[in-house]
């Protein structure tokens, strides 16, 4: 059953599952939510395993409070961060998909030796910067100061995207990719070689720049951004498991 927790003047969805080790964090991507395929088939791993597992909803997004448009990076950063602080206790595992990918990556950054693995999928480090912002045509630019935002067509639905400035300004105070990146714990970088939203130079960008003991990525051939086919779903879970035991190997 959904319950919600009220942190920084947001009303935060969240479900927990009870279990063993450390707990496992989903961290979902830009509009998507803790209903989501990736999300669900983790709890059910939970479950089956009797393992610890949280998801939740940032505000804007699923059953959270607030208007997804006044929302930003930080303010998600924010969500995921009392969610985890205020849910879970001890040592978490994190999964970051898409842009939970690069919030999972400020978590690593300001919990500490509380994160002993990382698990991402298509990660969308920085993306506001060198994917939207980089993007945009002078007119686009222009338009966004003018206003305060821009619609950009989306493949995910007949909506389009609507971004607005403060979604590009605050992603500027959260980027990861421009100063020293220590992911000491085991992390396992999933990617698809199909993914059109997150291309392979990002996922190379995001080895190549992070440091630690136990870094691998893993291309998988013609998945796409969703990384939701059976195989897919099955190669989450085995990389979860693997975090786990290396994390707990020492």
């Amino acid at each position: 059953m959904t319950e919600y927790l009220d942190a920084n003047g947001r009303r935060i969805a969240w479900n927990r599952i009870e279990g063993q080790g450390p707990c496992v964090v989903f961290l979902g991507g830009f509009r998507s939510d803790m209903q989501g395929t990736k999300a669900l088939a983790l709890e059910a791993w939970a479950r089956e395993g009797g393992r610890t597992f949280l998801r939740f909803d940032y505000s804007g997004h699923g059953e959270s409070s607030g208007d997804f448009l006044d929302g930003a990076i930080g303010d998600w950063a924010a969500d995921a961060e009392a969610a985890i602080r205020s849910l879970a206790t001890g040592p978490v595992v994190l999964v970051g998909s898409s842009m939970g990918g690069w919030i999972s990556l400020l978590m690593a950054q300001r919990l500490g030796s509380r994160v002993v693995g990382l698990v991402t999928i298509a990660a969308a480090p920085d993306f506001t910067e060198d994917s939207m912002w980089a993007g945009f045509t002078d007119a686009q630019r222009a338009e966004l100061a003018e206003t305060g935002r821009v619609a950009l067509p989306s493949d995910y639905s007949d909506e389009p995207y609507i971004i607005t400035r403060r979604l590009i300004e605050d992603g500027r105070r959260n980027l990861v990719l421009r100063t020293p990146l220590e992911l000491p714990f085991p992390v396992r970088f999933l990617q698809g070689t199909a993914d059109v939203d997150v291309p392979v130079p990002v996922a190379l960008r995001l080895l190549d720049h992070a440091t630690g003991p136990d870094l691998r990525l893993t291309l998988v051939k013609d998945a796409d951004h969703r990384f939701s086919t059976p195989d897919s779903l099955a190669l989450i879970l085995r990389s979860v498991e693997d975090v786990l035991a290396r994390a707990a190997a020492g």
